[in-house]
């Protein structure tokens, strides 16, 4: 039997989601990564340290070839990737639009990893606006890739109920692994060559834009499904926060974290009120009813759970 070649992989990708789908692809035995792209590292954190992505560690860890280009206009960083001679580019979250100079690089082009079902939720931030705009179900597509955003022939997807108590960090985990999975089965049959590329149907395409810390802001005038749903979506960032201003001549930046929605609003309940306690959690009134959270964190504070909080802020001991 005629032995395969394995396939030669450039693998490009940034955060998280993108180090577990590289770990997975490791494991492929049809291909090999003979090179792997990820941001340049930026300074974080409140000291501003310069870190190395998560892609960039486990490329580290395995002792693969790194490479951190800001952008490929400059030829001679094209021509390092062509010399790595890829079979395929495989990409998930890089963060880059990729130029058709890049994308023609490869013999076999390249195919990207993304956390929604497209053509619906195109572009940055797939998993966390699917969670704020309420939706139940997302997944996998596993797409080639073209000069758009997120536009390219669909090869395999696969999709993913989210439960009304899952919040970005936990979908993120889910299509994390399933994203893994899911690539290296449209890897297989690519070699298999039964792979039928769909076009997108461009007119019903959603876009995720870029979150932007301001989002976290939550109106209590809004019904109290919509701010369950804003404050998982946006868990654990840019997270969500109000001004309460309970405590006369102060204001106090609360940080909140998911809770649940509880009973209907009273006439005489104010939206954005923090009753007090009930169900054993931190109640604040809603455009239609209540909710519930297991506690809050103030600005440059701890973390605080309902009783401490009655108890520090509110004079409720009891």
């Amino acid at each position: 039997m005629e032995k395969i070649t394995p396939l030669r992989i450039v693998y490009m990708g940034t955060p998280d989601i993108a180090a577990t789908i590289l770990r997975r692809l490791l494991t492929w035995e049809g291909g090999r990564v003979v090179g792997v792209y990820t941001q340049p590292d930026r300074p974080c954190g409140r000291g501003q340290v310069c870190r190395p992505s998560a892609v960039k560690q486990v490329a580290l860890e395995q002792g693969l070839d790194i490479f951190q280009p800001v952008n490929f206009k400059d030829e001679a960083d094209r021509k390092v990737l062509a010399d790595l001679e890829p079979d395929l580019l495989v990409v998930a979250a890089y963060g880059l639009i990729l130029p058709r100079s890049v994308l023609d690089i490869a013999r076999l082009g390249a195919v990207n990893v993304h956390a929604s079902l497209l053509p619906g939720y195109r572009g940055a931030a797939p998993i966390q606006r699917v969670i704020m705009d309420g939706e139940q179900v997302t997944g996998i597509t596993i797409m080639q890739m073209e000069a758009g955003l997120d536009s390219g022939p669909m090869l395999l997807q696969r999709a993913l109920a989210i439960g009304i108590d899952d919040t970005a960090a936990t979908l993120h985990d889910e299509l994390a692994d399933m994203g893994g999975r899911v690539l290296v089965e449209a890897l297989d049959r690519m070699v298999a060559g039964t792979l039928k590329p769909i076009e997108q149907d461009h007119e019903l395409a959603t876009y995720a834009p870029k979150l932007k810390k301001k989002e976290g802001l939550i109106d209590w005038n809004r019904p109290a499904e919509e701010i369950h749903n804003r404050i998982r979506g946006l868990y654990p960032w840019p997270g969500s926060w109000f001004d309460w201003d309970g405590i006369p001549g102060r204001t106090v930046r609360l940080t909140l974290f998911p809770g649940r929605v509880g009973r209907e609003r009273t006439a005489d309940e104010i939206p954005g009120t923090i009753l007090g306690e009930e169900e054993d959690s931190l109640a604040i009134v809603c455009a239609d009813k209540i909710y519930l959270l297991p506690g809050v964190k103030p600005a440059s504070g701890k973390p605080m759970d309902t009783k401490a909080f009655l108890c520090g802020y509110m004079s409720r001991c009891g």
